[in-house]
């Protein structure tokens, strides 16, 4: 008889889990049709990723004469546009190539002048660079590139409020080594040409640019030394400093 007790020791082990298993399954409630008749109703989404580039908000720009019409800028999405006050979002610029974005700039004066800098301004690791600027005359619907296409990161793009064919350009300059294509830059023809009219050195660039709201020729601006490499990253000092015109 004893050659039978481990056989009969595992007849019982199976039983024991065996029941345990339709206890558990009892207890659940049966497959059958979902309430309302959908089966998505009780699907639950999740994201998965890109959690750290598409995910980072770099900009906003609200028509201030209607603030439901406002552009969002993504650091790897493209641009966003809503014209509701957000209650819906229409893709734009995303047929580009290169859809990181540093800033994004609406005229005051009309709400279909947009200008667009690519190369998100986060200065992280993860970041993604741009080619340069691109402006956009129909609220969007398409853009065209206006130069300085190895600025790679965009600060900041300030239309002049007096005229819409003046724009200042705040270019932060390549991340990993040394760019001529940083510094401030300004337009006077609509993006035609471009004068560089703050440049320090080719590891400073632009951080930020701004008018004063009762005085556009007073203009200041910040200038940023910075170089990063893959074990190592250097900021501030040199030529860090805040500027201005008058």
């Amino acid at each position: 008889m004893k050659r039978y007790r481990p056989l009969g020791l595992f007849v019982l082990l199976c039983a024991s889990f065996g029941a345990q298993s339709l206890v558990g399954r009892a207890g659940q409630p049966a497959a059958g049709p979902v309430a309302g008749g959908s089966p998505f109703e009780t699907l639950h989404f999740r994201p998965i990723g890109p959690a750290g580039m598409s995910g980072r908000i770099a900009d906003l720009a609200v028509y201030e004469a209607n603030p439901s019409i406002f552009y969002v800028g993504s650091a790897h999405g493209g641009i966003w546009k809503t014209t509701n006050a957000g209650a819906t979002f229409e893709p734009q610029f995303q047929d580009q190539g290169l859809i990181s974005i540093g800033d994004v700039t609406v005229s005051q004066s009309n709400p279909d002048l947009m200008w667009v800098g690519t190369g998100e301004s986060n200065n992280r690791q993860s970041t993604s660079w741009g080619d340069g600027v691109y402006k956009s005359t129909d609220g969007g619907k398409t853009f065209t590139r206006m130069g300085l296409p190895t600025s790679r990161f965009i600060n900041r793009i300030l239309i002049d409020p007096r005229n819409n064919d003046i724009v200042y350009v705040c270019a932060l300059g390549h991340e990993w080594g040394p760019n001529d294509e940083r510094g401030l830059f300004k337009t006077t023809d609509g993006g035609k040409t471009w004068s560089k009219i703050l440049y320090k050195n080719n590891l400073t660039g632009c951080s930020d640019v701004d008018i004063d709201p009762t005085n556009a020729n007073v203009v200041y601006a910040g200038m940023y030394t910075f170089r990063r490499w893959a074990w190592y990253f250097e900021s501030g000092g040199g030529e860090t400093a805040m500027y201005k015109s008058v």
